[in-house]
């Protein structure tokens, strides 16, 4: 998805048999870091019960050294971060200590400047400009009323979305926002508990998934290598539409749904909502593949890989100012000519956000000497912002806020365009779904506030 990213992914990991669990906090990071490239962080529950913790700026490979993955813990919590708002400073990398509490976070709270002046009047300044610190000083306000207790409080203040884990007390908790928002799953062998934002996670420390999941509003508390589970305060469920259409990896399994499966779903039903007569089907790199697969098999097209990619550039949206990100596009895709010349092309892309970068791709397999360019799109149009964890928070950058399907196409330089449906998305996937970004029915009551602010800002005060 176009310069839009989630915000981390999160790791919680116990021994059943007092074995370290710092090796595989490092190999679960590492199959997520597609989640967050910016910072990364582990703490662990050392013998002597005190909190080791290691962290720094960059990738998983660059910010631990080989002695730091020798840290003896029976249980730990593992994070990789990618900044919604601003930049990435040390000290808002996760896992976040406070008080003997340390918490890896994933998700956003819509409430955070609310809490940020709640524990202002109370002397409690905030050391981050992550939302992870409020969250472990509302932890420790009701500490003493256990593990239970203290996620009730969570819950009762908080709004938006989280999938926490935590060390708390000597032990491992882990609980989830009431409308499950962001992802939690979690899997176990003879030797480990493991729970993190995506199956790859297990998979990589061959720990089986049987399809286990922390629901909404539910705890977790892992104490001795045994397990406790407690509904909390569930309600009606919203999960990100986006982990199918954008964020996970296609072979993790994200509320007891195949992402693999769910992307071919949706190419299928977005070609039978937008034919088109074409000569070939071309997926935008990466995470279009499967559902361009699955479109040009509808009408036996072939699928080719018309652009490469350039793994090692970086990313684009890191250039000084919007031309050189619109420039960098040629640095980091590159066209196949035999693939496209003289060809009627469907591209086939995950989602369009500011609609800049797909314009330079659209240019690109132009030059190429495509004949035509047929857009088609597996998310509908995002036309609002998110207050739950995707970069994206305001209405100003959304290019499907600003124009109608016609005259985005005309911007894209594009012979025709076509979006998945609202409708074709939700009877794709079979879940209850978030789709605030699409339709502004945000699940929560801080999240429409903002909203209003955002679009209305001169009723708001």
């Amino acid at each position: 998805m176009e310069d839009a990213k989630e915000e981390c992914g999160i790791v919680g990991i116990m021994s059943k048999k007092g074995r370290s669990v710092t090796p595989l906090i490092y190999n679960a990071l590492v199959a997520l870091q597609h989640r967050g490239q910016d910072a990364a962080g582990f703490a662990v529950l050392t013998p002597d019960g005190k909190i080791e913790e290691r962290k720094g700026l960059g990738l998983v490979r660059d910010v631990f050294k080989e002695e730091d993955l020798g840290i003896e813990g029976t249980a730990g919590i593992g994070h990789t971060r990618y900044p919604t708002t601003g930049k990435c400073d040390l000290c808002d990398v996760q896992p976040t200590l406070y008080a003997g509490i340390a918490v890896a976070h994933n998700g956003h709270l819509a409430n955070y400047v609310a809490l940020k002046k709640r524990f202002a009047k109370m002397g409690r300044n905030y050391m981050s400009t992550v939302d992870t610190e409020p969250i472990a000083m509302l932890l420790d306000e009701k500490r003493k009323d256990g593990a239970e207790g203290a996620v009730r409080h969570v819950m009762e203040m908080l709004d938006g979305a989280y999938s926490d884990a935590a060390i708390f007390e000597s032990k491992l908790l882990v609980f989830r926002d009431p409308h499950a928002i962001r992802p939690l799953v979690w899997g176990e062998n003879d030797d480990f508990i493991m729970f993190a934002s995506e199956t790859v996670a297990l998979d990589i420390n061959n720990i089986p998934y049987s399809g286990g999941v922390i629901a909404g509003g539910e705890m977790a508390l892992l104490d001795n290598g045994r397990m406790s589970r407690k509904k909390i305060m569930p309600k009606e469920t919203h999960h990100c539409m986006f982990e199918y259409v954008y964020f996970s990896r296609p072979d993790s399994i994200i509320n007891g749904l195949s992402v693999y499966d769910a992307r071919k779903r949706l190419g299928t039903e977005l070609a039978r909502e937008h034919p088109v007569k074409a000569d070939v089907v071309v997926p935008v790199p990466d995470t279009s593949r499967q559902a361009a697969a699955a479109f040009a098999d509808v009408f036996k097209l072939p699928v080719e890989e018309g652009l490469i990619k350039n793994r090692y550039i970086g990313r684009t949206f890191i250039m000084p100012n919007q031309q050189a990100r619109s420039e960098a596009v040629r640095l980091k895709l590159n066209p196949v000519r035999e693939v496209l010349e003289g060809k009627r092309v469907v591209l086939i892309d995950d989602s369009i956000v500011r609609g800049t970068t797909l314009r330079g791709i659209v240019s690109l397999v132009r030059a190429a000497g495509a004949k035509e360019v047929h857009l088609r799109i597996t998310c509908p149009p995002i036309k609002a912002p998110c207050f739950y964890g995707v970069d994206m928070s305001t209405y100003s950058e959304l290019i499907a806020n600003e124009k109608t399907v016609a005259e985005i196409k005309t911007y894209l330089g594009a012979n025709s365009l076509g979006y998945l449906s609202i409708e074709g998305l939700k009877k794709t996937l079979g879940l209850p779904l978030c789709t605030g970004c699409l339709n502004e029915d945000y699940p929560t009551g801080a999240g429409k506030q903002l909203a209003k602010e955002r679009k209305w800002p001169s009723e708001c005060g």
